[in-house]
């Protein structure tokens, strides 16, 4: 049964240097929902248009171009606006798109709901609609949001949509389809959601992003000994490692120590040593022949329900599951 008789404005602001790819499918996916639902027989919900700052909006590096159905600053209403991601860097991207932070915090307060996609919510934050809430963006650039937005809870544990009251957020790349899906069946009905899911050969029903994340090491900070550290963690994750060893090579107390490692890091150093072998144990299922348990002695466990379980809570999987999925062995020759 359809939550909505009357069409709902559905806004797609094509951000200026947008990525394409990113912009694109909402609007698609919206006008294809009205598609299935007259199909079958019902009545259709969305009304999408296309917004900008100027009529014609370049894309990518120049390489599309959007035409917009009306400009940004003439729209007063709307029921939904979907905020995708600019092409390249995230602060020449918000440089660009700056003239649309007060018509977005205008639209919020008339009432919209806002959605952004993967990296659209940098600009989305920018306008500090979401300070004091949770937020999903990209998995590769958590470090860089967390730092730019302190006010903004970034999820960090992998959850591909965020809902706080009628503001919506998604992770990174293709899971942007996953929170355009939820939209659909949230305003709509589950059935459109599906049919849409399989016209684009979507998983309706992926709720993480954490299998797709490469721990990167969260080196950013300025702390010289947490860094030291962390680079011995990284090139001996199979050894034992204790924290006070590791507190000892610095010349630091243990509480000491692991105050500054979580303050620089963002992570206890339990917590990195189980995400440094966890990236290691990725990467041995990818390109290696090696059962669950070479593997496991490999990145430094001895315990095999301590692995498994640490496994999935990071990556989303068990070790079978990941090696099954994302395995990439070349054919002997």
């Amino acid at each position: 049964m359809l939550k909505f008789y009357k069409f709902m404005k559905v806004s797609v602001f094509a951000p200026t240097r947008g990525v394409i790819e990113a912009v694109t499918p909402p609007y698609r996916a919206f006008k294809t929902a009205n598609d299935f639902l007259i199909a079958g027989g019902k009545k259709p919900v969305f009304d999408v248009e296309y917004v900008g700052l100027t009529k014609f909006v370049p894309a990518n590096d120049g390489e599309y171009t959007i035409k917009t159905d009306r400009l940004l600053k003439d729209v007063t209403t709307t029921d939904l606006l979907i905020v995708p991601p600019a092409y390249g860097d995230t602060l020449q991207g918000i440089k660009a798109n700056a003239k649309a932070i007060p018509y977005i915090q205008q639209l919020y307060k008339n009432g919209c709901s806002i959605a952004s996609l993967c990296l659209g919510a940098f600009l989305l934050a920018e306008t500090g609609l979401l300070n004091g809430k949770r937020c999903s963006t990209h998995w590769a650039y958590l470090e860089e949001f967390r730092q730019r937005y302190p006010d903004v809870e970034v999820v960090t544990d992998g959850a591909i949509i965020t809902e706080v009251g009628n503001i919506y957020s998604s992770g990174g790349a293709s899971s942007l389809w996953n929170l355009v899906l939820y939209l659909v069946e949230k305003f709509s009905d589950r059935e459109t959601a599906v049919l849409i899911s399989k016209n684009f050969a979507l998983d309706i029903d992926r709720t993480s992003q954490a299998v797709f994340s490469m721990f990167k090491g969260q080196k950013t900070h300025t702390d010289k000994d947490i860094i030291h550290v962390q680079d011995f963690i990284e090139k001996n994750y199979s050894d034992k490692l204790t924290i006070d060893a590791l507190a000892s090579s610095v010349n630091t107390g243990r509480r000491t120590f692991e105050r500054r490692f979580s303050q620089a890091t963002n992570n206890t150093p339990f917590e990195y040593i189980q995400r440094v072998r966890v990236e290691a144990a990725k990467r041995f299922f990818e390109v290696s022949r090696k059962n669950v348990s070479e593997v496991m002695f490999d990145v430094g466990y001895t315990d095999t329900k301590a692995f498994r379980d640490t496994f999935k809570k990071i990556t989303g999987l068990t070790p079978i599951e990941y090696r099954n999925k994302y395995a990439r062995v070349a054919a002997e020759a």
